[in-house]
């Protein structure tokens, strides 16, 4: 697990060796066990790396015996497999992601389609004198790019390309809208004008610093369903879920796991409970007397029965005013999901003791977990209705006209290029999360609060095997008689009952409504007074909004509070204070 960064001069340009110290800076809280550095003609590249597998001589860059070079983030977990198929090559170290740079020199990028992790890396080809960029097909891993006519250069976090001077901090207007209307943006342009994502599974290839080439590999094929019986697809689901965990558990270093309480993390807990001698030690997150759905005594149920070391972890409202800037600072794509927070102070309280811990994302959206899919089940006549249809502003009059103005044209893009082949309503949705939703939000959470803090996450059920499992279950096999991921849950009541999986899902909640609404007169004003704000919204309108905090009002007041403090730190390049009162403080 590493952050890293490349520069490609252009035509006659030269390569400014300084670029690269900035880059490596930017990225230095990635990387805290050491760095490395390529250079060869117009050709540069960095690496910081946080070392997990293959501690002695899995430095880099690594070298192909032909002088080609990679550098990489993420891990490939099935390298012990791929190194046995590569038995002909003369392998240099035990890093897993020397099996890339392998695969490589024997099939091209044809060869990357046999890697299962996460992962997003740089090969410069010296034969055909190209570089090759890849990123895993969830996009469980970021990595952001620009292009000029003088150079081209890539990063693990954008911020790294904006510190390094070599694009501004421009705000697209339609990225903006997206954010405070689903609280994340979609598509390969990212918020900052000039700054494009590799797409989750693309690989590109580059002449010159000029991309020539363009591929995508897919995980979520068209093909219709596959199995139909309940207990064949139980006994199929225990053997694929215990190879993947087993697989995500390799590891020169401990690890440990995150714990909600909820379906996914709790099915996580029970096949590491049994694939491990030892007891794992698990992180749960806890909040102060509130009204929200608090889960510690189901998890604290489940760590029980697992015989595992349980950490909780109290997430308070001091945290929130305190910890919110620092965290809005480190999303340069911003996510305003606040769930960043607890997932910002378990990993720092995890890092004081392990470097990996092991995460439940993707089973909402492989099994079908979530309400939204329900509704998209339904026939429109019958209560049914189409995915984020409606936005956290909508009836809310409190921004100035236009600003919201297509917001929705990125997802309505994917619901188009997603409705293919055999899929039923239900199979388009769950590939409209996972081709935006899911790296755009959930990824990004997850990899810049764990990485702010030198910590890996490695997620399980984003696997290619157990999207090829999950995705394709009939979906009466993924929702029956208004319960999403049946399947899952009915493993799950036999293998560990005291999880409750058939108990009503409240979802992962953070009272940060109750929070704003007691505070709502001293920071209306504040927020209203924002340049960020101030460019789409009537600031006596933004005061009133504070004022009279409900449900819904509650929802555009964090959005926008959350958009004021991240313009601060990473537009305006503010460096956030002791609390979110003093950042805002004129």
């Amino acid at each position: 697990m590493c952050g890293i960064a490349g520069y490609i001069a252009k035509d006659k340009q030269t390569l400014d060796p300084e670029i690269l110290d900035r880059l490596r800076d930017a990225l230095g809280h990635r990387g805290p066990d050491g760095d490395g550095r390529y250079v060869k003609g117009p050709v540069g590249f960095i690496q910081t790396r946080l070392a997990i597998i293959d501690l002695d001589t899995g430095d880099q860059p690594l070298y192909h015996e032909n002088g080609s070079a990679l550098i990489a983030n993420g891990e490939i977990y099935n390298y012990i497999e791929l190194r046995n198929s590569l038995c002909e090559a003369s392998f240099k170290t035990r890093s897993d992601s020397e099996t890339a740079l392998r695969l490589y020199a024997r099939s091209n990028i044809d060869g990357f389609d046999q890697l299962r992790g996460m992962y997003a890396f740089a090969i410069h080809d010296v034969i055909e004198n190209q570089v090759v960029l890849c990123r895993d097909p969830f996009g469980i891993k970021q990595l952001y790019y620009v292009e000029t006519p003088e150079f081209f250069a890539f990063a693990s976090e954008a911020q790294a390309l904006v510190a390094a001077g070599l694009v501004g901090r421009e705000v697209r207007e339609d990225a903006r809208s997206e954010l405070l209307q689903v609280q994340f943006t979609t598509g390969s342009d990212m918020i900052f004008d000039g700054i494009k994502r590799l797409l989750p599974g693309e690989t590109i290839v580059l002449k010159n610093g000029r991309i020539i080439d363009r591929r995508r590999r897919q995980v979520l094929s068209d093909a219709g369903v596959v199995g139909n019986n309940l207990e064949s697809a139980l006994a199929d689901w225990d053997r694929v879920f215990e190879e993947s965990v087993r697989l995500h558990q390799r590891s020169d270093v401990d690890y440990a796991m995150f714990l909600s309480g909820g379906v996914d993390s709790a099915s996580l807990l029970g096949m590491m409970d049994r694939l491990n001698e030892r007891p794992v030690t698990a992180y749960t997150a806890a909040f102060e007397a509130s009204s929200v759905h608090d889960e510690r005594e189901i998890a604290r149920e489940v760590a029980k029965a697992c015989n595992a070391n349980h950490v909780e972890i109290m997430f308070s409202e001091r945290d929130f005013w305190t910890l919110l800037p620092e965290v809005a600072a480190k999303m340069d794509d911003p996510v305003a999901d606040y769930a960043i927070l607890p997932t910002y102070k378990l990993a720092a309280e995890a890092a004081r003791d392990f470097k990996v811990v092991l995460c439940g994302e993707g089973g909402d959206e492989l099994f079908g977990g979530y309400g939204r899919y329900r509704s998209v089940m339904r026939p429109l006549l019958l209560g049914g209705r189409v995915m984020r249809s409606k936005g956290t502003f909508d009836k809310i009059d409190v921004l100035h006209p236009g600003i919201l103005e297509g917001w929705r044209d990125g997802i309505a893009a994917s619901e188009s290029r997603e409705n293919r082949g055999k899929r039923s309503r239900l199979a388009v949705a769950q590939a409209v999360d996972c081709s935006d939703w899911l790296p755009n939000d959930l990824l990004i959470k997850l990899d810049r609060m764990l990485m702010a803090h030198g910590l890996e996450g490695r997620t399980p059920f984003l696997d290619p095997k157990v999207a090829e499992f999950a995705y394709h279950l009939p979906d009466r096999l993924k929702v029956r008689k208004g319960v999403g991921k049946f399947l899952l849950r009915s493993w799950l009541e036999r293998c560990l009952p005291m999880a409750q999986p058939f108990a009503k899902k409240r979802g992962f909640t953070v009272p940060v409504g109750e929070w704003i609404a007691g505070q709502g007169k001293r920071l209306g004003p504040l927020v209203a007074n924002q340049a960020g704000i101030l460019e789409i919204a009537e600031p006596a309108q933004v005061e009133k909004l504070f004022n009279t905090v409900g449900k819904r009002e509650g929802a555009a007041c964090w959005h926008l509070l959350f958009y004021a403090l991240w313009h601060q730190t990473n537009v305006l390049g503010h460096a956030p204070a002791e609390d979110v009162f003093e950042t805002l403080a004129p």
